[in-house]
Order: structure tokens, then C-alpha cells, then sequence
């Protein structure tokens, strides 16, 4: 494995504070969040940010290998199954043994992200507070009064929930065609976020727009600083939370199960969908149809067969103002 070490920047003020780390480039691809991390740490370096209390950790680049190599992942996306391991095999495994136990000395995650297909930028919180099996949380109006101060207009949750109904969805469809390769971990759906609630803290993903939106640094790097005012970390203004916000459910997944399964047309994030409506069509000629009124999320023409190919979401009160 010939890549970069791993790298983290960090920032300790004379006074007590939140502890806040900021990912960029999880996936290597999305590059925005490097850009807009190194921005922030040349404001803090050259006296125009200045940390007045707390903690601040930066990685530029959180999976070195796939960061070189221009794409999503080294060997396996880092975003799914996170977690420390004994055995490490893969590379994502030891960016995992470095990375969880820095983000378990923080007490927020703000993980800049982008996406493929045209769409606006949105950010993805948690759950709300429960003690579930599944993701038990306690700090869900932390991370709403963060979202609502990022510069963004739009929230979805529901992310573990789609996941842990798309591997049982998956268990099935194995049973009937084992000749697929599925992933049926139900801890495939934890990233960086999910990891972090894990062990305590509070996280969101900001999807800071389409991968070569030029845009794209700049919502990063306001996110940053408006996250660093809001936590107090930096003395200037609370930001104001958004007066119009759109909260969005995430409620199915769909998998591609086949090179030649394809969309009927290219569709982008946050298209709306009527139930009934005509999505993509199998290999087969099998019609995907919209189960239900709602938009479509993070459609990807080229995913691999196995894996997830686009969302569905709903309309949902939590945060729509």
C-alpha cells in the first residue's frame, strides 16, 4: 500500500470548549471538503480565525489511498461497516484502527462530503432521540440547532433505518438468487456519523454539492466557520438558523443488481417522484416504480451490481420550517 500517512491538523485553546473534528475526502473523490478544510487552516495559521476556547482536529484527507488514486474507495468504501478490527485486511480497515479512536476524543463530527449527480447541498443528521436497538441517541437537538446554522436548506435522516430494511430486503433476494454478491452486515450502514453517535458525540454530513461544482469549497468552508461560531469555539455572532428548511425522511434503497440495469432517464438528487412513476428498468425489462409521492437521492448510473444505486425520500416535518 504505497499512500500518504495519515494526517490530522490540531488546534487546543487555553480555554475549556466543544471538541470538534471536520473530515474531508472519506471518499477520495470528493475533494471539496480538502479544499475548504485548507482554507480554514490557512485563516487559523495567518490570524484570521482565531480559536478562542475548546478544541479543533482537521483531516484533510481521511483515506489517503483512494485520495491518490481519484476515486471513491482504496479497497472498500470507508463509510460502510466503520469501525476498529483486530484483523485488518483491507486498506479502509486500517484508516478505521487510526481514525475511530480520534474521532472518540471529540464531541462533534462535521464530515464534508459531495455527490455525484447535479443537486443542491443538504445535510444528513440522525436520528431522533431514542433508545432503540439500532442507533440509540440522546443529543438530537444539538445536532439540529447545527444543522439548521450550516448554510443549507435542506436535512435528511433516516440513514440506518433505509440500511438495516435494505439488508433485510437483501437477505431475501440472496435466498432466491444466490449468485449474487450482496453485503449482508447489518452494521453495513455505519459511517463516520453513526460511529460517532456510537461512542458518545453528536455528527453530520454535509453533501456540499456535485463533485466538481466549483461551488462546492465554499459551502464547505462557510459550514466550517458558522459550525465554530454556533459552538462558540471562535468569538463571533451565533449564525441565524435558517428561516425556510426542507426536512426530508429517507425511506427505501434500491441496490443495482446488474450491469445492464438502467434509469429511464438522468435523474439528480431531490427530483420528485409520484407513486406509480417509472424509475429505472432490470436487465430483465422489469419496470422500478416509485412506491410512493417523494424525490429520489443520490441516483448513481455507474454503481457497481450489489451495490446501492438510489434513495427514495418523503416529506418529514422534523426540521421543515
Amino acid at each position: 500500500m504505497d499512500a500518504a500517512p495519515f494526517k490530522s491538523v490540531a488546534y487546543a485553546a487555553i480555554e475549556p470548549g466543544p471538541r470538534l473534528i471536520v473530515l474531508g475526502a472519506v471518499h477520495g473523490n470528493e475533494t471539496c471538503g480538502t479544499r475548504a478544510i485548507e482554507r480554514v487552516i490557512a485563516d487559523l495559521d495567518g490570524g484570521r480565525l482565531k480559536l478562542a476556547r475548546g478544541a479543533l482536529t482537521f483531516v484533510p484527507v481521511s483515506n489517503p489511498l483512494a485520495y491518490q488514486l481519484g476515486r471513491r474507495a482504496g479497497d472498500r468504501n470507508l463509510n460502510r461497516k466503520l469501525g476498529p478490527t483486530d484483523a485488518p485486511r483491507e486498506y479502509e480497515d486500517h484508516v478505521a484502527n487510526w481514525l475511530c479512536p480520534l474521532l472518540a476524543q471529540h464531541e462533534v463530527l462535521l464530515d464534508l462530503h459531495s455527490f455525484q449527480s447535479p443537486g443542491v447541498p443538504f445535510v444528513l443528521v440522525g436520528p431522533t432521540d431514542n433508545d432503540g436497538p439500532l442507533e440509540p441517541f440522546s443529543q438530537a437537538a444539538r445536532e439540529e440547532a447545527l444543522a439548521l446554522r450550516l448554510g443549507v436548506g435542506r436535512a435528511v435522516d433516516g440513514w440506518l433505518d433505509t440500511y438495516a430494511r435494505g439488508v433485510a430486503r437483501r437477505r431475501t433476494l440472496l435466498a432466491a438468487r444466490p449468485e449474487l454478491t450482496l453485503d449482508l452486515d447489518p452494521r453495513y450502514g455505519i459511517g463516520t456519523t453513526e460511529y460517532m453517535r456510537s461512542v458518545g458525540g453528536c455528527a453530520l454530513t454535509l453533501e456540499c454539492g456535485q463533485h466538481d461544482d466549483p461551488r462546492a469549497p465554499d459551502v464547505g468552508h462557510r459550514a466550517i466557520v458558522n459550525a465554530l461560531a454556533h459552538l462558540r469555539l471562535i468569538d463571533a455572532p451565533d449564525p441565524p438558523p435558517a428561516q425556510r428548511f426542507e426536512g426530508l425522511h429517507l425511506a427505501d434503497v434500491v441496490d443495482r443488481l446488474h450491469a445492464a440495469d438502467a434509469f429511464v432517464k438522468p435523474w439528480t438528487s431531490f427530483d420528485r417522484v409520484a407513486a406509480g412513476e417509472l424509475i429505472a428498468r432490470r436487465h430483465d425489462g422489469a419496470a422500478i416504480t416509485a412506491p410512493f409521492d417523494g424525490c429520489i437521492l443520490f441516483p448513481n448510473p455507474n454503481a457497481e451490481p450489489g451495490a446501492e444505486w438510489f434513495y427514495l425520500a418523503q416529506p418529514h416535518p422534523r426540521l421543515t420550517r
